[in-house]
């Protein structure tokens, strides 16, 4: 049985939308769809990411022992899966550049990918990312 963690991102959400929205009405919008499970939203997520579950323990194993940013990512293992959003950016962002004067160049790949995604959240913060161990 081999397992990984795979780092979906949203892609898009289904909502009825005929006209477009006006600028000042996009909060709204943002938060309607933060609701969205309740009205019927559905979300899409795309697989941006893959690493092999020994190498994800290793890679978090480069952040700052007992920091929030590996708490955070420590998640996967204990939980099965975490989310990361808007709120969790400036902690990851800070603690993976940090790290990557200690990771290997397969490591240094990873945190650059989930510093783009990072940046695609920080960006547009409707956006999220699952980020779930699988079981093959």
């Amino acid at each position: 049985m081999s397992e990984k963690v795979v780092f979906s991102q949203l892609s898009r959400k289904f909502i009825d939308e005929n006209d477009a929205t006006p600028a000042e009405a996009q909060q709204v919008v943002y938060y309607s769809l933060a609701i969205g499970h309740h009205l019927g939203v559905i979300d899409c997520l795309e697989a941006a990411l893959t690493c092999p579950w020994d190498d994800y323990l290793a890679w978090i194993a480069t952040l700052e022992a007992g920091s929030e940013a590996r708490r955070k990512m420590e998640g996967v293992p204990k939980y099965g899966e975490i989310v990361i959003d808007i709120n969790h950016v400036p902690m990851l962002a800070n603690a993976f550049d940090k790290a990557r004067a200690a990771q290997t160049s397969q490591q240094k790949e990873w945190s650059t990918m989930l510093l783009s995604m990072l940046h695609d959240i920080y960006q547009e913060n409707a956006i999220y990312l699952m980020v779930r161990r699988l079981r093959d």
